[in-house]
């Protein structure tokens, strides 16, 4: 522990000289010396170290106590530095820095303490002057959530280099303000792959998954080799916006290169294909893994599940307890969605129990979503409503409109009703499920029941949203809507759909 302590002390000062003689362990074995002697010898360099340069001992223990967490102790430490005449320099600071840094937020112990070291370095020219100081600080506030001194720090530093770039577009982007890191971006001197994966990532944790694709082709145009984190990044784009062929392209590129093994792109492949419906090029990817997570189960039984492969789901999550993985919420998720899908009542109810008994798994809303879904698709209705009166988490949309869409399917016209007085609280603007409501009404000629929805949406002021289809061509995603117009091609759409309906004619 000592010897580690004296080497890293040494290198990171720069002492190359002290760094090799603190690590020249196996010299001092060849030459005979024992261990006890070599134990002394690491003393006498320790020794020599703490008197000739006492600020190496002294940063290399507030270095350890920040790498613990223990952000009091290293204050203490460096309030004892000052006090015996030790003046820190830019690496002490820059420790203490990435201390507060990545200590747990919100903590007011760290933003004050983080305030009085910027307050130190400003005295020492430090923020302006030095590079690595300045985007630490600069780090600091963006991970405080206080952009506006981050960017304060970093419109002082007069030398930046394309890691403070960096630091403060991603700050922009983790902290919504998207329209400040686009500007910053272009105003940039150089990117990197770094530069453009923190735009598009920010825009993909955003829900915004086609400006992170439009990101993703200027990034190509740029000529910048995305790497393995910007990769990851499109992957979920392209499963949230259904761009398969997009998708397509870029396991074709990740083929080609030295990451195709990494676990985390085989992980966004697997779910790009299970949420585009190719669970078949899913369950490729997954058989050709080498090395397999917890995610990568997890992704092919929920693949499968969703695709209506109930019995492949649950016999890849017999299979993932077999090979000595530990069954997490999405797991169970993903065997209780199996046997929603394939009527298994009995299975899904025990599922459920073994969830909450064996691995002391609280049930979350997606869970109970899926019992509800069970006995719903079963025509057990009442039961449904039973767990969604006594869950123990608020129900949401999702699952009370799965269950009106059962009600719809058994014609329960009292239950409906008592289910919208839970969904108008939910989303009282929705418009959604007025409409189902209205068209039950509408299905069995109960034109009255039809009409006292709708003038109650009027009422309220609710308007019936038109419904979005959408095509991929060429990797890009058309949305139209009834009777759209607005459409770039607008002209050549209708021409060929006059032409449709002229070969329809005279067929």
């Amino acid at each position: 522990m000592m010897e580690n302590g004296v080497v890293d002390a040494a290198s990171s000062f720069g002492e190359a000289d002290l760094a090799r003689l603190a690590s020249s362990k196996d010299d001092l074995t060849s030459s005979g010396v024992g261990a006890p002697d070599r134990q002394l010898s690491f003393i006498y360099i320790y020794i020599y170290i703490y008197f000739q340069y006492p600020i190496i001992s002294w940063t290399s223990s507030i270095s350890r106590h920040c790498k613990n967490g223990q952000l009091h102790k290293a204050a203490s430490e460096f309030t004892r530095m000052r006090l015996s005449g030790v003046n820190p320099n830019h690496i002490t600071y820059i420790t203490l820095l990435l201390g507060c840094t990545n200590f747990h937020f919100p903590s007011l112990e760290s933003s004050c303490f983080g305030a009085l070291l910027h307050a130190l370095v400003c005295k020492l020219g430090l923020d302006k002057n030095d590079v690595m100081v300045g985007t630490v600080l600069v780090k600091m506030y963006v991970k405080m959530g206080r952009v506006d001194l981050a960017r304060l720090v970093f419109d002082d530093m007069r030398v930046k280099n394309l890691i403070s770039w960096n630091t403060m577009i991603d700050g922009y982007m983790k902290n919504g303000k998207d329209k400040s890191a686009v500007i910053l971006f272009d105003e940039m001197p150089e990117r990197d792959a770094i530069s453009w994966t923190a735009m598009i990532n920010g825009f993909v944790k955003k829900g915004r998954f086609e400006e992170a694709l439009e990101w993703f082709r200027e990034m190509q145009i740029s000529g910048v080799e995305p790497d393995f984190v910007a990769i990851i990044a499109v992957l979920a784009a392209c499963a949230n916006v259904g761009t398969l062929g997009l998708g397509l392209w870029i396991h074709r590129f990740v083929l080609k290169h030295d990451f195709r093994d990494n676990v985390k792109v085989n992980n966004s492949l697997i779910d790009l294909y299970s949420r585009c419906g190719c669970i078949e090029f899913a369950h490729q990817v997954f058989k050709r893994m080498s090395n397999r997570t917890l995610v990568s189960w997890n992704s092919i039984i929920v693949g499968f599940a969703i695709n209506g492969f109930a019995e492949e789901a649950l016999e890849y999550f017999k299979s993932m307890q077999n090979e000595g993985f530990k069954p997490d919420g999405i797991s169970f998720t993903g065997a209780l969605t199996a046997c929603s899908h394939a009527g298994l009542i009995d299975d899904g109810l025990r599922y459920f129990d073994v969830m909450k008994r064996v691995y002391r798994i609280s049930p979350r809303i997606e869970h109970y979503g899926c019992i509800v879904d069970l006995y719903s698709r079963a025509g057990r209705l009442e039961e449904a409503l039973n767990v969604v009166e006594n869950m123990s988490v608020k129900p949401n949309e999702v699952v009370l409109g799965s269950l009106l869409a059962a009600c719809r399917t058994k014609e329960d016209f009292s239950l409906a009703e008592r289910l919208m007085k839970y969904l108008v609280d939910l989303d009282p603007d929705g418009d959604s499920n007025y409409v189902l409501l209205a068209n039950m009404y509408a299905a069995v000629g109960r034109w009255d029941g039809a009409g006292k929805i709708r003038r109650k949406m009027k009422g309220l002021g609710i308007q019936k949203k038109p419904g979005i289809s959408s095509i991929e061509i060429g990797s890009s995603i058309h949305e139209f809507v009834a009777g759209d117009k607005c459409h770039i091609d607008t002209e050549n759409i209708y021409a060929m759909l006059q032409l449709l309906s002229f070969d329809i004619i005279e067929y």
